[in-house]
């Protein structure tokens, strides 16, 4: 009994302190703020309305309150697929700003090869396109998104992965053909998908997070604690069209309310 009082403070003290002190560990991403730039331009681009909010919030969070970052949230599709995209747009516009997305960052798209579903074909072209677009139009010096498995394995998640990397591989060949330095690239950052254990480990992944962080290669992964959990909840429940009983469980115990581990996408 006394041995396994003993484990239970030896793994709750590290997780209570990191809950307490989420910004003693708060970085910003490597290489990110290494030019001489007033603001890094930061887009996040996701696939639903709610993307944000459920997955991204310890990053978003981060990155307000490390400052030096500029951010904007582009989402492909107005989720659209239960007839509710308008009210979902104005949820997504509330949430971020919740998450300290100004409203006149945030876009959601509503185009028609772009629709929510588990049937539906994402055209990788115009996704390309409109990465093209935002990049350009918004100088923008860092993007993150989805990995190839989009943690819940939703194929519009998958689709935008596919998109942002098509996207950096473009333009690491149009650099190459131009022989610029290669720094001069958009750095692309991806949200790393875990199996089903520690995917619902909530606050317990926060200390298992960073354990995995210290000890891999730090130029090519990145680990952000939420500095305000409660934050991101309160931020996923202005998606009230979506705030059903199965939601309110995974924020509360799914480990992105906590903390988002990031790998640099390499092309």
């Amino acid at each position: 009994m006394l041995g396994w009082m003993a484990l239970a403070v030896a793994v709750s003290l590290p997780v209570l302190c990191l809950l307490c002190f989420p910004t003693v560990l708060l970085r910003p991403l490597p290489d990110s703020q290494k030019y001489a730039r007033t603001k890094t331009n930061v887009l996040l681009l996701v696939a639903h309305p709610d993307d944000e909010s459920m997955f991204f919030g310890p990053t978003l969070l981060s990155l307000s309150k490390l400052g030096g970052y500029s951010i904007r949230v582009i989402c492909l599709s107005t989720g659209n697929a239960d007839g509710l995209g308008a009210r979902r747009k104005l949820e997504m516009v509330a949430a971020c700003s919740v998450l300290k997305v100004p409203e006149d960052n945030v876009e959601v798209l509503d185009h028609p090869t772009l629709q929510d579903g588990f049937g539906c074909h994402w055209d990788q072209p115009l996704i390309l396109k409109l990465l093209q677009q935002a990049v350009t139009t918004h100088n923008i010096h860092v993007i993150l998104t989805f990995d190839s498995y989009g943690v819940s394995g939703h194929p519009n998640h998958k689709s935008v992965s596919a998109g942002v990397r098509a996207f950096l591989l473009e333009e690491e060949r149009t650099l190459h053909h131009k022989n610029g330095p290669k720094g001069e690239t958009v750095q692309g950052w991806e949200l790393v998908s875990t199996n089903i254990m520690r995917k619902f480990c909530g606050p317990l992944e926060m200390f298992v997070s960073v354990l995995t962080w210290v000890h891999s290669d730090q130029r090519e992964m990145h680990c952000f604690l939420n500095p305000s959990p409660i934050t991101s909840i309160m931020a996923m429940s202005r998606h009230q069209s979506q705030w059903v009983w199965y939601r309110r469980l995974f924020v509360l115990f799914a480990r992105y309310t906590y903390v988002n581990t990031l790998k640099q996408i390499r092309t």
